[in-house]
């Protein structure tokens, strides 16, 4: 069960304009659920990505990213996504390419327009091939229910080992009009940036110029999505998208003016939203731990080190049990690459309990203190390195048994 996260309710899941949604029963891995989905789009809408930095990145993401190519080339827009789950497509080498091609040549037919206008998107389990003759044949029943409404069916059909479906709604107010926006995410396992293995879909009905969704799409990511980190390991399928569908009435065309400033205030609100739901989901998650590491010499520095404890087996390990063996904190913060960093002056919080100060034990610190936090669903642990005014924030969760048990019986 996802920390603190209910289940979305489908009916507060509101239709964005330009887009419908459907979904299909295709047994691409397993009989009897949803795993795939088709996102048809407006011929108004504009899109954009952020990928994987995998260098075995999966055949649909090498897809994506030369359909996005052409875009920039041709006056021919996206007119629709494809996502399958229970199979990545990655690690397939030619044949894994034909399959994604074969997948759009195929959505393109039924939508009447060209094999370039698709995007194509895998999830699940890597080294073998699609069953690409089955997602082909599930199309036609994904075209058949298309509709505006469809977004919680729509995160259902993308889940592999999530527990719950992700998903989250929000509007803003622009010069007195309101844009509306709905986005979807997968992921519970192998989560790190850049990316995770993560799928995120965010749809907004403003029209907006290709140039300036793809600075938002990076500037939203860089703050939500590549903040994020289960297990330490990147993923070789990670794709955020956002789609604008230009069936609004908000337009913005630069990215310096207020109306930008707003709208990508609130993509990066509700992708930030997202991005935490999947790190709640965490295979075996117990609990949800913010990472704020402050007064740094510059950002990079403060998420080397705030990485560096969110990936430390010990230190996740530690907060799973409640056992306030806090040194490990320490430990992962020394170890981050820092060289220079002066540790006689950090400070180390657990919410309202000062635990370190000036780079050893607070006299004041008392251990039942520290467990008092850390039986806690929802931790902070906050670092001041007493360099300079940056900071970073990362968000991670616990290491559990169940996330051994989950990866250990994972194909099965």
């Amino acid at each position: 069960m996802a920390v603190n996260s209910p289940i979305p309710v489908a009916a507060d899941l509101k239709p964005v304009a330009g887009i419908r949604l459907g979904y299909a029963e295709a047994g691409i891995r397993k009989p009897n659920r949803k795993d795939v989905l088709v996102m048809e789009l407006a011929p108004t809408a504009t899109v954009s990505g952020v990928f994987t930095t995998n260098r075995f990145c999966a055949a649909p993401v090498q897809v994506c990213k030369a359909h996005l190519e052409g875009l920039h080339m041709a006056s021919s827009p996206i007119r629709a996504l494809v996502v399958n789950t229970g199979n990545a497509n990655a690690g397939t080498g030619d044949a894994g390419l034909a399959a994604a091609n074969a997948t759009c040549a195929a959505l393109a037919e039924l939508l009447g327009c060209e094999a370039s206008q698709i995007l194509p998107f895998s999830t699940g389990v890597i080294l073998e091939q699609l069953p690409v003759d089955r997602l082909v044949a599930g199309l036609p029943a994904a075209i058949a229910n298309l509709t505006a409404d469809n977004w919680f069916n729509a995160a259902t059909a993308i889940m592999t080992t999530d527990t719950q479906p992700k998903a989250a709604s929000a509007t803003v107010e622009i010069n007195g009009k309101t844009v509306t926006m709905t986005g979807i995410s997968k992921g519970a396992g192998m989560i790190k940036p850049n990316m995770a293995t993560m799928l995120g879909y965010l749809a907004i009905d403003a029209k907006v110029a290709q140039n300036v969704l793809d600075h938002m799409v990076k500037q939203a990511a860089d703050k939500s999505f590549n903040c994020i980190t289960i297990d330490g390991d990147t993923s070789t399928n990670d794709s955020f998208m956002l789609i604008a569908t230009g069936a609004g009435e908000v337009e913005v065309n630069d990215v310096e003016t207020p109306e930008y400033v707003a709208l990508a205030e609130a993509v990066t609100a509700l992708s930030q939203k997202l991005a935490h739901m999947i790190i709640r989901d965490g295979e075996g998650a117990t609990k949800f731990m913010t990472i704020a590491v402050e007064e740094g010499r510059d950002v990079e520095e403060c998420r080397k080190i705030a990485y560096s404890i969110a990936h430390s087996p010990l230190v996740k390990t530690a907060f799973f049990a409640s056992d306030p063996n806090l040194g490990r904190i320490l430990a992962a913060i020394g170890y981050a690459g820092v060289n220079d960093l002066d540790v006689g002056k950090l400070n180390l919080y657990l919410d309202d309990v000062w635990v370190a100060k000036n780079g050893g034990r607070n006299p004041d610190y008392r251990e039942e203190d520290g467990q008092r936090i850390m039986k806690q669903s929802e931790i902070t642990i906050r670092v001041k390195l007493a360099r300079g005014d940056a900071a970073a924030t990362v968000w991670t969760c616990d290491l559990s048994h169940d996330y051994v048990s989950i990866n250990a019986d994972y194909r099965s």
